[in-house]
């Protein structure tokens, strides 16, 4: 596979699939051009993402199915003849004649001496690149065997594949694999990004993704309202410098709770993290028998075991959940805690225990500054549905976890989600290499800390979400993905946070 990093191209506006399609063509209009010229620039994208991810290739394999996500293939296969390459190009129905826009496409196709086939698995190890085109963005049900069974071959051959503005078999609003999913290694997405190319196993599937607006970007979202959003580290401004008058107590007083007997490297990365993110005091409170592990090599934090309530007292803003557990010792802190936080507005960052705790008792607790972290096993657990439900339609599923706990929740997970009851965003950065034990220990470190510097809510969840994220893109480009550890990542977001 591809980096899956997104192209510097790519717009930061997400837009369901229906949106494209019920606005693209007046959007066309708009834009001085018809429906077929769409088509056809699509079609040229398509060849020239094929000649830049093969460049010496020869032979072209174009799949097509039966709606305008063919017509696109059918352009491209032109195009792929026009440069003298050998183009083989099979269909699902060979003999069905296309109705429309792709009707017109297939039958230049036609004209330019060109044939149409059924499908042979042994094109796919005599191609160099496979164009698939079999189906597109329109459909949301189980796909048919024909089709399944395609998709199967071309998931089992080397031969790269690049994709027609949706992998084939992805639901491309949610993300889901409507039963078989290509796997492309470049996909070129058209008009307006899908929701469902950017997170969960969507965005495995798509490759690296490419957007191209067909030059009717401009005109298109000024038709379509977004429905979420993209963040890159470039989208912030960083935290600007400091007052030279200012003191410890200028930056904030977090307090981290967690670590239980045997879990004290969770709290300590937690608590390391928000010294790194630029929090002025960190104060720790853990359970008695990992003090010392807590503290060890780093007399910067202040550790205690016992005395919660005057610690809580102290504290600006507080982290819960690293290492907690859920035992009585863990039940009583997590009770002290939410309690003091709802009765003086303090806020708080939810993570891990603290999460599975909160959905035992999540009526009794309203609080309006808070953030919670779950990954999808926990989002399944705080909503009562399962992990396959989340990650599905993760999407929706940040949404009705917000919107249940009056939180900031931070959906985790390739493309994280972050949703505030009203918006969505999706952080653009991060890799593989930071599913690593620990990563989300720093991460509820990093927001505890940008809270204690006084940063709103919503400002502080999204920010770190991208320093957190980007820290991990940064140290795999320095040393690669695997064997990333957690605490790699704090002198990349010192560096982060002080660009």
């Amino acid at each position: 596979m591809l980096d899956t990093q997104l192209t510097s191209s790519l717009s930061y506006k997400l837009f369901r699939a229906d949106q494209v399609r019920e606005n693209e063509g007046q959007a066309a209009a708009d834009s001085g051009c018809d429906m077929f010229t769409l088509m056809q620039r699509a079609g040229d994208v398509v060849f020239k993402q094929c000649l830049e991810l093969m460049p010496n290739s020869d032979v072209y394999l174009v799949l097509v199915g039966q709606g305008n996500n063919a017509g696109d293939g059918y352009i491209a296969a032109i195009n792929a003849k026009l440069a003298g390459k050998q183009v083989h190009l099979c269909a699902v129905e060979p003999e069905r004649t296309l109705e429309g826009d792709a009707g017109k496409a297939q039958q230049r196709w036609l004209d330019s001496g060109g044939s149409i086939n059924g499908f042979d698995a042994a094109l796919l190890e005599k191609s160099d690149v496979v164009i698939d085109a079999l189906l597109g963005t329109g459909i949301n049900s189980y796909i048919r065997n024909e089709f399944a069974d395609i998709i199967d071959a071309v998931n089992a051959s080397s031969t790269p594949v690049v994709s027609v503005d949706v992998p084939s078999g992805l639901d491309a609003n949610t993300g889901q694999s409507l039963g078989r999913c290509v796997q492309a290694d470049i996909t070129v997405t058209f008009v307006g990004i899908k929701p469902g190319l950017v997170t969960g196993a969507g965005k495995q599937s798509c490759g690296k993704l490419v957007y191209a607006d067909l030059g009717i970007g401009k005109a298109f979202q000024a038709l379509a309202k977004a429905s979420a959003t993209m963040l890159n580290i470039d989208h912030f401004k960083g935290m600007g410098p400091r007052e030279i008058n200012s003191h410890k107590g200028t930056y904030g007083r977090l307090l981290c709770i967690g670590g239980n007997r045997g879990t004290a490297g969770a709290i300590r990365l937690a608590s390391e993290a928000a010294l790194r993110g630029g929090a002025g005091m960190v104060r720790v409170y853990t359970h008695e028998s990992s003090v010392v592990q807590v503290s060890a090599g780093r007399p910067e934090l202040m550790v205690t075991d016992f005395n919660l309530e005057d610690a809580l007292a102290w504290a600006t803003c507080v982290v819960i959940g690293p290492g907690l557990g859920q035992d009585e010792w863990a039940e009583s802190a997590f009770e002290t805690t939410m309690k003091h936080c709802q009765s003086q507005n303090k806020p708080v960052v939810i993570d891990a225990d603290a999460l599975n705790l909160l959905c035992q008792q999540s009526t009794a607790y309203t609080l309006s500054d808070s953030i919670l972290t779950p990954h999808a096993g926990e989002a399944a657990r705080l909503l009562g549905v399962s992990i396959d439900d989340v990650e599905s339609d993760r999407f929706n599923y940040a949404r009705q976890c917000s919107q249940r706990y009056h939180a900031v929740c931070v959906l985790k997970g390739a493309g994280t989600l972050i949703d505030n009851e009203k918006k969505t965003w999706v952080c653009r950065h991060g890799n593989p290499g930071m599913a690593t034990a620990g990563s989300g220990d720093v991460l509820s470190g990093i927001l505890g800390a940008l809270l204690a510097q006084g940063v709103e809510t919503d400002i502080a969840a999204k920010y770190g979400v991208v320093l957190h994220a980007k820290a991990g893109d940064d140290i795999a480009q320095l040393y690669g993905q695997r064997g990333m550890i957690a605490s790699d990542l704090f002198d990349a977001v010192r560096a982060l946070i002080n660009h």
